[in-house]
């Protein structure tokens, strides 16, 4: 029961999703909310690849992504693939575009995953404290966020190399999941200064994925 009512939640709300794609120059970022979208209709071959379940005391490392990417769109990894999911959805994007197909469909799931990937309690166990705040922290900034782009500060990555993608989502899934579980031990909501600096992490990445996306196709 805990399990599906995490995997029917979303990681932010569809505002909030769009003011991550906007921030990082996204062309299409009025499709930054389809995943959630999906998911009513996709059920169990979209929902896990929204989360990753980790116990405390977990380190996200490049070989835990690696392991990830064969289970995205899969119905059977109940703990959740997230990581897998953005490195997963990224390599169909850059195939079809190689292949001269349409691409976007696949870029559109990346940058939601991507905006997931900072979501402090999509990084951790659906715990009772989990499933008590959860709705009320992917909401925190929903009513204004589209009004205070600025808030979102991005910060220069460059990505040239899969395993440099890797490293970053490792680097924004570990600082996620270790600010969630310090809202889980602390009792507390994130305050919107945190969730700022969650969603500027996932703003960076993105605009450097983009263009690394870019580099790939064109090379």
């Amino acid at each position: 029961m805990l399990l599906l009512f995490c995997s029917s939640s979303h990681a932010w709300y569809g505002k909030t999703h769009l003011a991550i794609a906007q921030r990082a120059g996204y062309r299409y970022w009025y499709n930054a909310a389809a995943a959630d979208i999906a998911r009513l209709k996709a059920a169990d071959i979209e929902q896990y690849n929204h989360f990753v379940n980790n116990k405390r005391g977990a380190k996200i490392t490049p070989q835990a992504v690696l392991a990830q990417i064969k289970k995205y769109d899969s119905p059977r990894d109940r703990k959740g693939h997230l990581y897998g999911a953005i490195v997963g959805s990224l390599r169909h994007y850059i195939n079809a575009k190689k292949e001269g197909a349409f691409a976007e469909d696949h870029m559109a799931y990346c940058v939601h995953y991507i905006g997931d990937l900072s979501m402090p309690l999509h990084n951790i166990e659906y715990s009772p404290f989990n499933k008590r705040y959860h709705l009320n922290m992917d909401g925190i900034l929903e009513q204004k966020v589209l009004d205070n782009l600025s808030e979102i500060k991005i910060e220069k990555i460059t990505i040239k190399t899969e395993d440099e993608l890797i490293k970053e989502i490792c680097r924004v899934a570990n600082i996620s999941m270790e600010l969630g579980f310090r809202l889980e031990k602390e009792n507390r909501m994130m305050t919107k200064a945190e969730a700022y600096r969650q969603i500027s992490m996932s703003a960076s990445l993105l605009k450097a994925v983009i263009e690394y996306a870019n580099y790939m196709t064109h090379r």
